[in-house]
């Protein structure tokens, strides 16, 4: 699978929303609706593998967050899960997309995918997916809260976008993952915009996803990879049981790391078919 070349196929473009332009790509067309967030460190161009193989049985939308790519950012420094959330529906709404469909949001995605499943336009989300989700810090105490807001920041300045891929990219993956997925995780992340990110860091450090999937009523799975250090699978498996998820509250996606999406690709795609 060439990532890179997927990435061309897919091509990012943008709509005029009623809170902002917000850049994504798409593929496919008809019901039912994918909708794709990613997390921190990523971009629309990390979903890729799933445009390309759910576009004959779907439609697949995966935004830039504000701040991302070219999606302006969020008009709030310090900007809540709900603030994501609710650009998320000024854009579904510009693009003509009013019908139930399925949330799937990665790491700091799964947050906003939640606040938006869990928010006033819930009824528009027929199903929830949570990859490796990012639980946030918001019922962490104050020292530790700010720990982890200070220390991204810290390596955000001193680092800038390209040395902090260097440094980081590698951990998004398994050890066994090829050099080429490394390669373009790697260059996601250097493609990052400072402003975007420092929003995005702030919110992951006062949000509390478990406070949030407590008010979601549609049906909701968590799954994440057994090699996922970043946020590991007893953490999710934890996470899913709190959640008192009926069935099968946890689903392993296998021996890889946090970029579920590429590293296991055929497992995710597997997944969001049998959940939209």
């Amino acid at each position: 699978m060439d990532l890179a070349h997927l990435a061309e196929r897919f091509a990012a473009q943008t709509v005029q929303t009623a809170l902002g332009r917000t850049a994504f790509r798409q593929a496919g067309q008809g019901a039912p609706v994918l909708v794709l967030l990613h997390g921190i460190g990523s971009a629309s161009g990390s979903w890729v593998a799933q445009l390309d193989a759910l576009s004959a049985t779907h439609t697949v939308l995966a935004w830039d967050a504000p701040g991302y790519g070219q999606s302006e950012p969020l008009p709030d420094s310090q900007p809540t899960p709900q603030a994501y959330a609710q650009r998320l529906w000024a854009w579904l709404d510009a693009l003509g997309f009013h019908e139930p469909l399925t949330l799937v949001g990665h790491s700091l995605g799964a947050l906003m995918a939640t606040a938006a499943a869990a928010g006033e336009h819930s009824a528009r989300v027929r199903a929830l997916v949570l990859l490796s989700p990012a639980a946030g810090y918001g019922q962490a105490a104050p020292e530790l809260r700010e720990a982890k807001r200070d220390d991204r920041l810290h390596k955000l300045a001193s680092l800038g976008p390209a040395g902090m891929a260097e440094q980081r990219g590698a951990a998004m993956l398994s050890p066994q993952a090829p050099a080429e997925m490394v390669a373009y995780v790697k260059d996601t992340m250097a493609r990052i915009h400072p402003a975007g990110y420092t929003q995005a860091t702030h919110m992951l450090a006062n949000a509390d996803l478990a406070s949030l999937l407590a008010q979601v009523r549609c049906p909701v799975t968590v799954a994440c990879g057994e090699a996922d250090t970043i946020t590991p699978p007893a953490g999710c498996r934890a996470l899913a049981e709190q959640a008192g998820l009926p069935e099968a509250p946890f689903v392993s996606l296998g021996p890889v790391g946090h970029a579920c999406a590429i590293e296991a690709a055929p497992a995710v795609n597997a997944l969001l078919q049998a959940e939209a």
